[in-house]
């Protein structure tokens, strides 16, 4: 029954211990790391628990200090470890990933460290049974598909399983070339489409991993024709310089087969990209499960998520939904505005 879904959102993915060196620092030079966690699903989760929604994720990770570390951050945030599994093995380790920033016309650089962590031994038998009628919503995504075999017969069952409860499921396709070739993506993901309500594919991952063609509207359209997808949304960054970018994004409701689209952010002041395509997620699911899926909606909050979470350092974002809402306005607000919020 709906009234016994105590949470509007759980996410299942690797969580990242994410090791930067400080300010514009090298990694080939620096001494010193900052020590912060991170993981797509783990910034989704996140995002919409800062909006107000109740959040957890689904994760495995090892029963020593460093997994306690990574439960007291995901804590603070407001989204839960009741679906954390505990790896007691003598090799239980977390997935680490070092972060150089860019400045133009240095690119940022990213080194991922994360192949065999406990998060890579998770199977079907250890999760709860109850957690498939838990949520209004599962989401997940392409990278925890690539990171194993078994990872992802895990999450294809998840999904099945999932949606066989009646929850919705949401999925953003997050290609990772240093995880998977895009055939192995592609063939992998058109298994879990026929399960998946809600989706998220860049313009270039539709073109590169699913061979689609014509406009991004187009390519949207065809996924919907092909799987019964209900929505379907598209991110649109343009990178001007590593310090600043405009981002943007379509979304496509199936049911009324309608696009829906706004004024991008331009020349956004970036300070940390990443985590930002996973914030503009976090935005748009809220805006969907709290707007009875009113997709003009879901785009505001998608897009001003996404675009505050480039000023801010880390993978995590940290706006609540006052903030948001305040962007939003002066964003749609024409004429003057005031330079400071007080």
């Amino acid at each position: 029954m709906e009234s016994e879904r105590n949470f509007d959102l759980l996410t299942l993915g690797q969580l990242l211990l994410r090791l930067s060196p400080p300010n514009n620092e090298r990694l080939s030079r620096g001494d010193t790391f900052v020590k912060q966690v991170g993981g797509a699903e783990l910034n989704v989760a996140v995002g919409v628990a800062l909006l107000g929604l109740h959040t957890g994720i689904i994760s495995k990770i090892p029963a020593h200090d460093m997994g306690s570390f990574m439960k007291s951050k995901i804590r603070s945030y407001g989204v839960s470890d009741d679906y954390f599994m505990y790896d007691n093995s003598p090799s239980a380790r977390v997935g680490i990933y070092y972060y150089e920033n860019g400045a133009y016309p240095r690119k940022p650089k990213v080194i991922y460290d994360r192949a065999n962590s406990s998060f890579y031994s998770l199977n079907i038998d250890e999760i709860p049974e109850d957690v498939y009628t838990a949520t209004r919503c599962f989401h997940t995504t392409g990278i925890t598909l690539a990171l194993s075999q078994k990872s992802r017969e895990t999450t294809l069952e998840m999904i099945k399983r999932f949606k066989e409860a009646g929850t919705l499921v949401s999925f953003d396709v997050n290609f990772r070339a240093n995880l998977w070739t895009g055939e192995e993506a592609r063939e992998c993901i058109e298994k879990i489409l026929p399960y998946v309500d809600i989706f998220f594919c860049s313009e270039d991952t539709a073109r590169l991993t699913f061979k689609k063609t014509g406009t991004a509207k187009e390519m949207m359209k065809s996924f919907a024709e092909e799987y019964p997808i209900s929505i379907i949304a598209s991110t649109q960054r343009i990178v001007h310089s590593p310090k600043r970018h405009t981002f943007g994004s379509v979304m496509y409701d199936a049911k009324k087969d309608m696009y829906y689209e706004e004024e991008p952010y331009r020349d956004i002041e970036v300070v940390d990209r990443i985590g930002s395509g996973d914030a503009y997620i976090s935005g748009a699911l809220y805006g969907l499960l709290t707007n009875n899926f009113d997709c003009s909606k879901a785009i505001q909050y998608g897009n001003a998520t996404s675009a505050v979470k480039n000023t801010i350092p880390g993978d995590l974002p940290s706006s609540d939904l006052e903030e948001i809402e305040t962007i939003i306005k002066a964003h749609n607000q024409k004429g003057p505005q005031s330079e400071m919020a007080r």
